[in-house]
């Protein structure tokens, strides 16, 4: 057993979207074998009254809180000082002071890392041992972001994604081991730091398949008679914002010409005002909900159309290990280990959504069995056990030096 710090960039609880389901799936690993000491931001209030939980599975706690809005105006410092502005958006002097004070009073010699910005409250201290879960290459996100846009904004994107991968360069030189979700971006980032190869390795991503699990008595939210089509994530979170309008645009009005009673139903917190002016009589806007297993669950096909997110979508594993059809784009489905066309569904312009989807409404028992050959895969393939045995071999090697 090691006393661990571990630096996270969001409260890993509760494991309510992407980011937030493996971090606390690692912490979660982490307490079952180590002394932890969290160290996090707040985002959202209403994740306040989590706090305690995680107080309840660590030997401390520190929660720094965020606001969205002051820390976009803290960031822009790094324009004046030639940092990336993520690293002023993630910068605390009372989380600081807490990581100073826990190193020095319980002689820690190890720092987990989740997500490169939270590295340097740790990166000047040179007898510490980093592990940094990188999750993806945060810097090509921006320099996706940067083609996506124009004007003023595309360049700051572009800024951010140059300065970004400076740092997550120099981090991972420094770190003991860097991991990543997929092989691709593994290999991305290869690529992008070579330097840094020989200790870049693939963390996938789980799924906690008990919870995720088809279930007779839940009941289902939606209306009698509708074909219910479901996305589910963040809708705050820009890729999801720009999947579901693109896929409101240029796919729903084929599909319900076919099918009238289609109805679209957009499951996730905090919508945009963009999310929410999808809203018509062929789309739902939910918003936050208490569980997202019965929309997922009695979903006629799930679809994640997204066409700018990295690495594995947490929220296709999911609605895989509810049993459910599921039709992503072709670069969501890439990265994950699943035979598709029986397990998984691909498509990558509009057309092919439209006659994925349709083929599936058409015959509703292949869906089913496509559902069922998706929970089978994710059973095989998806153990979050297996998968961060990856991080564990190196916190052994140390504790055992």
């Amino acid at each position: 057993m090691a006393d661990l710090l571990y630096l996270v960039h969001r409260m890993p609880y509760p494991p309510n979207k992407g980011d937030k389901v493996r971090s606390y799936h690692l912490l979660k690993h982490l307490v079952s074998k180590h002394r932890v000491f969290l160290g996090t931001f707040i985002d959202d209030p209403a994740d306040a009254p989590y706090i305690d939980t995680l107080r309840a599975m660590c030997a401390g706690v520190h929660v720094a809180r965020l606001a969205p809005r002051h820390a976009k105006l803290r960031s822009l410092r790094g324009l004046l000082d030639g940092q990336a502005l993520t690293l002023h958006y993630y910068r605390d002097a009372g989380l600081a002071d807490w990581v100073d004070r826990t190193v020095r009073e319980h002689a820690i010699g190890t720092a987990v890392v989740f997500s490169s910005s939270m590295a340097q409250y740790v990166e000047h201290r040179p007898t510490m041992r980093m592990l940094v879960d990188f999750v993806d290459v945060d810097s090509a996100k921006w320099s996706d972001y940067a083609r996506a846009h124009r004007g003023p904004l595309s360049w700051i994107y572009r800024r951010e994604g140059t300065h970004l991968l400076s740092y997550e360069r120099q981090i991972a030189a420094r770190a003991e081991a860097s991991f990543f979700v997929t092989e691709s971006e593994t290999r991305l980032f290869r690529s992008l730091a070579p330097e840094c190869a020989a200790d870049v390795e693939a963390m996938c991503n789980g799924v906690d398949a008990d919870f995720f699990a088809p279930d007779p008595q839940r009941a289902s939210p939606y209306a009698a008679g509708e074909i219910p089509l479901v996305f589910t994530g963040a809708m705050d979170y820009w890729p999801n914002v720009d999947a579901v309008t693109w896929f409101v645009r240029e796919v729903l009005p084929a599909l319900r010409l076919a099918w009238p009673t289609l109805r679209f139903h957009i499951v996730g917190r905090s919508p945009s005002d963009a999310v929410l002016a999808l809203c018509a009589d062929g789309v739902n806007v939910t918003g936050t909900v208490d569980d997202v297993r019965p929309y997922v669950q009695h979903a006629a096909v799930v679809v994640a159309p997204l066409r700018l997110a990295r690495g594995i979508q947490n929220k296709v594993l999911e609605a895989m290990a509810m049993g459910r059809a599921v039709v992503a784009s072709t670069s969501c489905a890439a990265p994950i280990d699943a035979v598709v066309g029986s397990e998984l569904l691909a498509a990558s312009e509009a057309g092919e959504f439209v006659n994925a989807i349709s083929a599936l409404l058409a015959a509703p028992q292949h869906a089913d069995d496509i559902g069922v050959a998706a929970r089978r895969c994710v059973l095989q393939r998806y153990s979050w056990q297996s998968h961060l045995a990856g991080i564990e071999r190196h916190i052994v090697a140390e504790s055992t030096a």
